[in-house]
């Protein structure tokens, strides 16, 4: 492994892998922390922690990926250096009786993290291929099962099972076992970075923030942490697109304030006084591509689709694969999410598995709903732009955009994968301004530039 030669060393590399990790991270809040590490005492870990989460860590998300990182960059141990206290003839029943114990006790105890370290020393380092060994958190666990000790523990803790002191007791031991499987995972990860360096294990155990998760592949528990982002990227959608309808527009003229103006020049009007414009919510137009290619973009649009309801006079959604068909009526007020989106599977008239059709789906939207897109309109296309090589339509698109208000397009793909094999990225970007939307944080970027 190759360590930094000193503490300065260390602390370049540990920021430059926070800035790796998707975590902002600039160069005047890295001085900041290393002014921070001359007034505390090094030695003390959990204070060095906390000094450079409270000068690098911005967001409650952005917690979890700095820990995980400190931990690779400023281990608690090094290998050689661990802790005696678990006898290394301990006898596997004797181990899962103190594994017992501490996860009875205080996840907090130093006693917990070094009795992980033990096991992972124990049991953790297998044969990966041959010759090589590695280290594995799946054999700490399955020689332990911990999950298996929870009716004994119950028993040691309660008088008498049942009841609010059992669902108390349980969510206790629910807990420790969780910050157990950590705590082992964090030495396997450490030893790893030992044998490896700290940078390759970084990069394959820190999960970017949330708000930086590719919409295609995000996971299930990931998307249901991007749903807590959508609705006040909604509010704030509408806010932009209001603001760009309003702006140029006049009210009528307030013949009182000009008359009364006129007074100070003999009766003649030469300042006119408008009134101001009635504030109104714009109108929107979804179009969301519900392909299966790209089906968790679509999941979260159309979540977003079902935020923006509350906050415009008139939402219309519409998705399409090969073909187009309306299911604002899926979107209906009271209508739980979820299960809209997936009655849309069985009613929506559309072939969730089939071909994606761009140019065919623009003519039929045009055909089959002429009335949807108006001067008062703002048009949102969601899509890859991936047409499987047929006929783009961009006359159709072009007029639709024109009758349009504002008409924009969100595009889930890399910027750098634009053009390739069947895209019609530069074609389609060319009628409609095409943004590239891969994650929340572009698409908050998207929200501001409509300012």
């Amino acid at each position: 492994m190759t360590t930094p030669a000193s503490l300065v060393d260390r602390h370049v590399g540990f920021v430059h892998a926070l800035r790796k990790a998707g975590l902002p991270v600039s160069p005047a809040e890295g001085l900041d922390a290393a002014h921070a590490l001359m007034v505390i005492d090094l030695a003390e870990r959990e204070t060095l922690r906390e000094a450079y989460a409270a000068t690098l860590v911005k967001r409650p998300a952005h917690r979890p990926g700095f820990d995980l990182l400190f931990d690779l960059w400023f281990p608690p141990v090094i290998s050689g250096t661990e802790g005696t206290a678990v006898a290394e003839d301990a006898e596997l029943p004797e181990l899962r009786e103190r594994l017992a114990e501490l996860l009875m006790g205080d996840p907090a105890d130093p006693a917990f993290r070094e009795f992980a370290r033990a096991m992972v020393g124990r049991f953790g380092q297998i044969q990966a291929a041959p010759g090589r060994q590695s280290w594995f958190s799946f054999p700490v666990l399955r020689a332990l099962s911990p999950e298996t000790l929870v009716a004994r523990m119950l028993n040691a803790m309660l008088d008498e099972r049942g009841g609010l002191p059992e669902k108390v007791a349980r969510r206790h031991i629910s807990r420790t076992i969780e910050a157990f499987t950590e705590a082992v995972a964090s030495d396997v990860r450490r030893r790893i970075a030992e044998e490896s360096g700290i940078e390759k294990i970084a990069r394959s155990a820190v999960r970017p923030p949330i708000d930086q998760v590719d919409f295609l592949r995000a996971t299930k528990e990931e998307l249901a942490r991007l749903r807590r982002e959508v609705y006040p990227l909604a509010r704030r959608l509408a806010t932009r697109l209001s603001i760009r309808q309003k702006r140029g527009r006049r009210g009528r003229l307030d013949f009182r304030r000009t008359v009364r103006a006129s007074l100070s020049t003999g009766g003649v009007p030469l300042t006119t006084h408008m009134r101001p414009p009635r504030p109104h919510r714009p109108e929107l137009v979804v179009l969301c591509d519900a392909s299966d290619s790209v089906s968790t973009f679509s999941h979260f649009t159309l979540l977003l689709t079902f935020a923006l309801r509350e906050q415009f006079t008139k939402v219309r959604a519409f998705a399409f694969v090969d073909t187009v068909d309306e299911i604002t009526g899926l979107f209906a007020p009271g209508a739980d999410v979820l299960d809209a989106i997936a009655r849309l599977t069985e009613e929506a008239d559309i072939v969730m598995f089939g071909r994606t059709d761009y140019g065919h789906v623009f003519e039929r939207f045009a055909e089959r709903f002429p009335d949807a897109v108006g001067p008062r309109t703002s048009l949102l296309i969601l899509g890859d732009a991936r047409s499987n090589y047929q006929v783009p339509a961009l006359g159709t698109l072009k007029r639709l955009a024109g009758q349009a208000r504002h008409a924009y397009w969100l595009n889930p793909e890399p910027r750098a994968q634009w053009d390739t094999g069947d895209s019609l990225a530069t074609s389609y970007g060319s009628v409609v301004p095409m943004h590239e939307c891969r994650n929340v944080a572009q698409l908050a970027a998207f929200v501001e530039t409509l300012a």
